[in-house]
């Protein structure tokens, strides 16, 4: 399995696909062990909330040995960080090694913590002789303030790879429960923000903590990959499958990309910009997502109708 991560390649970045990231507390070996076999295209190794406050140090002892284990079938390992500055500057002591791919960023609400941290981060990876650059951010947006700065937050340095909204906190910071109503608007704006400025937009409409009803759950995740979302956090192992699954293009879409491929080529050698395929028209942004599907397809198997 290829590495999952974002490389730069002569000024190219290329972009991780990361459908699935699963949670793991840092801390419960037993988790750890497991969590290469759950499928997840992402592991993130959590310091932050599902970590005891009087067992976060020896989560981060623990932690180059867990970067190793979860690696082991090829997935991107992530760690979360804690986002108090005592807390922050042990995470990023432990978490700034050789196997990390990318930090998870808890309430991030300013471009200026971000820099703050990369600095940080590139210190670290210069004392430690590590690739310059190569650890990469994912914000998790989790409070009102924050959706005010969207657009600086998420061009705020070239570490930055995907944005998040992260459900409960933000439904807690406004006084509100994770619902549909609550949780729409702030998610486009996170998706919009992302899009504009090139990162992953992750996420769903709705509760990351449920998953005991899969139907749904996929009927959400769906509906969030229509809406332009690349992929989704879990907390659970069932869920993997199912964000695995809800954000890979079906085989009928891969079928109608390459329809419109070949369309554009046979358009492309009469002078057409624009043409019919099968009773309906097609201009350049379809085209674009033909090949956006087609790209898609060939980094993860077409999953089935």
């Amino acid at each position: 399995m290829i590495k999952n991560i974002a490389l730069a390649v002569e000024g190219a970045i290329f972009m991780p696909r990361w459908r699935s990231m699963l949670f793991v507390p840092a801390h419960v070996p037993r988790f750890v062990e497991t969590a290469h076999e759950r499928g997840a295209d992402g592991i993130i190794l959590d310091l932050e909330d599902s970590v005891p406050q009087d067992q976060k140090g020896e989560a981060r002892r623990q932690l180059s040995e867990a970067v190793t284990k979860v690696a082991r079938k090829g997935a991107s390992v992530l760690v979360r960080v804690n986002r108090g500055l005592r807390a922050l500057a042990g995470d990023l002591d432990a978490a700034v090694i050789a196997g990390v791919d990318a930090l998870v960023l808890p309430k991030t609400d300013s471009a200026e913590w971000i820099l703050e941290i990369a600095n940080a981060v590139s210190d670290l990876e210069r004392e430690r002789n590590l690739p310059q650059g190569r650890i990469r951010f994912l914000a998790q947006i989790e409070t009102p303030g924050a959706l005010q700065r969207l657009a600086a937050i998420a061009s705020a340095h070239p570490r930055m790879a995907a944005m998040a909204l992260g459900p409960e906190d933000f439904s807690a910071a406004v006084g509100g429960a994770p619902e549909f109503d609550l949780l729409m608007a702030p998610n486009l704006s996170v998706l919009f923000a992302a899009r504009a400025a090139g990162l992953l937009p992750m996420g769903f409409i709705g509760s990351i903590g449920e998953f005991s009803d899969s139907n749904k759950l996929r009927e959400t995740a769906e509906h969030a990959r229509q809406l332009g979302f690349a992929g989704a956090l879990a907390i659970h192992p069932t869920q993997v499958a199912i964000f695995n699954e809800a954000f890979s293009p079906s085989a009928e879409e891969v079928e109608w990309a390459r329809a419109v491929v070949a369309a554009e080529n046979d358009a492309t050698a009469r002078g057409l910009s624009a043409f019919s395929l099968n009773g309906r028209m097609v201009d350049p942004p379809v085209v674009r997502r033909a090949h956006e599907i087609l790209t898609l397809a060939g980094r993860t198997a077409p999953r089935l109708g």
